[in-house]
């Protein structure tokens, strides 16, 4: 994604993204902005083009949390996708449905440009042997098909049980699979964690996680 304005991207942040986009009423507040002046025309057209882009993306299932039955959906899914937030879980993992809140009821409504989906670890014999995923939950940031991070249980959230959405958002900054901060008082700082030796150094007996193995 291009870059845009800052303020037409405050504009979209701020919409509510369980309901369709209102692009009138998107306008409408983009043009009480005090400081349009030059700029007005130019972030009228960005607004535009962003709005119809996300409602695009939206009937592709961007801006959606969705489970995956299959591994090779899932396979076709990461290798056709710029960005994509793969949750692999355990249904009766309490660690796994925490997980599930913060991905499905905030990051994946607002992160529009980034595909979210979630996959039963059963139901992904090959993927979980491939990918060596013996710690629930797994999230790992695919981009361009390439795993860049990978999440192991809690791990550099911090707070254990109790991490906060910002925390996982700026985790997620940090591996490149999100475009910008949208969460409301993230004020995480997002490290560098794409690939190479940061990736590597987290474990598979990780003390915050499940191991279902």
């Amino acid at each position: 994604m291009a870059n845009i304005d800052h303020n037409v991207a405050a504009v979209l942040d701020r919409a509510d993204h369980d309901s369709d986009i209102d692009e009138d009423q998107l306008i409408e507040e983009l043009e009480n902005d005090s400081a349009l002046d030059g700029l007005r025309e130019r972030r009228l057209q960005q607004l535009h083009e962003e709005v119809s882009r996300q409602k695009l993306m939206r009937q592709s299932e961007h801006g959606t949390y969705q489970e995956i039955k299959d591994e090779k959906a899932l396979m076709d899914i990461t290798t056709s996708t710029k960005l994509c937030v793969v949750h692999f879980y355990k249904p009766d993992f309490n660690r796994c449905r925490i997980m599930d809140k913060h991905l499905e009821q905030t990051l994946a409504s607002v992160h529009f440009d980034t595909r979210f989906v979630k996959i039963d670890v059963t139901n992904a014999p090959f993927l979980v042997t491939k990918l060596k995923v013996q710690v629930l939950p797994c999230v790992l940031s695919f981009i361009d098909g390439v795993n860049k991070d990978r999440i192991l249980g809690f791990e550099g959230l911090g707070r254990g049980d109790n991490f906060t959405t910002p925390q996982l958002e700026a985790r997620l900054l940090g591996s490149g699979v999100l475009v910008r901060q949208k969460v409301a008082g993230g004020q995480h700082q997002a490290q560098n964690y794409g690939s190479g030796g940061n990736r590597n150094k987290y474990k598979d007996d990780s003390d915050d996680a499940d191991d279902w193995d």
